[in-house]
């Protein structure tokens, strides 16, 4: 399927979903989404980093917004599996730092077991000026790709929509089958369709980048 086609189809089917909502009450609405991260600690969630660190020392809640240090590579992630949704993520680097691709994190989707860095699944890369790519990780593949357990990096379809250090970014992921598009701050980036992958765990990557996270939640897609 090509990339404008699909996307015609998730257009539809948002405008399908907006509709839905549209007709429910208030308390129904909020009933459907799935608040990932409550505001005030990390239930429902695990970590893993690379050299056995605790975590405590990467990861921290302060005032209802998560802050990842970027150091030692590693991630968190949600305890229970996930499948056919639309994943919202409000996030912004804290600052910027000189050198050069230090400042990177992600957004994880589809995570397998086991644990490692990094483990299978597809990213939503983080790293800066290029958070419209999608990385196929650990095995993971698509129509068109599959690199055995290599990585494979698609790069983001047009100019990147990021918005500077210090300002929020929403990220949207829409998860149907084996289909994924990615969102940046509105505009369509990137997709992949014929995943190999259509569930796992969803998380947060550690990879080097001082970054805040205000919003992690989902809405199934029925």
């Amino acid at each position: 399927m090509q990339f404008k086609s699909f996307l015609l189809f998730t257009g539809t089917l948002s405008v399908a979903l907006l509709f839905v909502a549209g007709c429910k009450t208030a308390t129904a609405q909020k009933t459907d989404d799935v608040e990932l991260f409550n505001g005030k600690n990390f239930d429902g969630w695990v970590f893993f980093t690379k050299d056995g660190s605790d975590p405590i020392q990467t990861w921290s809640v302060s005032d209802g917004v998560i802050h990842c240090t970027g150091k030692p590579f590693g991630y968190a992630r949600t305890t229970q599996s996930y499948r056919d949704y639309r994943l919202t993520c409000v996030w912004r680097f804290v600052k910027l730092d000189p050198t050069p691709k230090v400042n990177n994190s992600g957004i994880f989707v589809h995570i397998q077991p086991p644990d490692v860095v990094f483990p299978e699944g597809i990213q939503c890369q983080g790293l800066y000026q290029h958070q419209g790519d999608l990385i196929l990780e650990g095995g993971a593949s698509s129509d068109g790709h599959d690199a055995g357990k290599k990585t494979v990096t698609l790069p983001q379809e047009g100019p990147q929509n990021e918005h500077p250090a210090g300002e929020w970014n929403t990220n949207m992921v829409l998860c149907k089958g084996s289909n994924i598009v990615l969102y940046v701050n509105g505009k369509a980036m990137n997709q992949i369709t014929g995943c190999n992958l259509s569930s796992g765990y969803l998380g947060l990557q550690s990879e080097g980048g001082d970054i805040e996270i205000r919003k992690f939640s989902l809405t199934p897609l029925k």
